[in-house]
């Protein structure tokens, strides 16, 4: 066998081996990169709720203790959850906490979206991703669902349900993330 003939055999067998590394890895990344407690944050994209519509990322975010809570208007434990969300926002926000409601509303309904937020006085920043695929990025399996980030980019807390974010321990962990420092 010549050399030519051995190199095209290896970059075949190369290639065969790199397209299934990346088929499994796109195909089966929930399994082998699962977003869990201590799993870095996901990037994600959403637009502010604005007249004139800003783009926002997990990058605008990097550094600040990070509330995310991804929800919908039609959801009803999220109505449930989100006036201890904003009560948490009131007592959180001055100390650094930087709460961001995702809604993954359908498009075309920002003005539902911000009915919603004045109906319930919400002073936390809302955006909206009409794709959903925060969904994706997220693993999300259900509404609402809330990642805690710290200042490192590190999810810290993950919880698949409504919360009461006015419980002792809610608020223990946000005093511990908000003082905790990164190097």
């Amino acid at each position: 066998m010549t050399g030519r003939q051995q190199f095209a055999i290896a970059a075949v067998v190369i290639g065969v081996a790199g397209g299934i590394a990346w088929g499994a890895t796109h195909y089966l990344r929930k399994e082998i990169f699962p977003v869990e407690l201590g799993s870095k944050a996901p990037n994600f994209t959403a637009y502010t709720l604005d007249s004139t519509r800003k783009t926002k990322t997990l990058a605008d975010y990097r550094g600040q203790v990070l509330m995310i809570n991804v929800w919908a208007t039609w959801c009803l434990p999220c109505r449930v959850e989100m006036p201890s969300i904003e009560a948490l926002q009131k007592d959180y926000a001055a100390k650094g906490l930087k709460i961001v409601a995702v809604s993954i509303d359908d498009p075309g309904t920002d003005a539902a979206i911000r009915t919603f937020a004045q109906q319930y006085k919400l002073t936390f920043e809302i955006l909206h991703d009409p794709d959903k695929q925060i969904v994706d990025a997220y693993d999300i399996t259900g509404y609402p669902e809330t990642f805690i980030v710290g200042r490192d980019g590190i999810i810290r807390k993950k919880l698949m349900q409504a919360t009461d974010w006015n419980t002792p321990d809610s608020r223990a962990l946000m005093d511990r993330l908000l003082t905790e420092r990164t190097e």
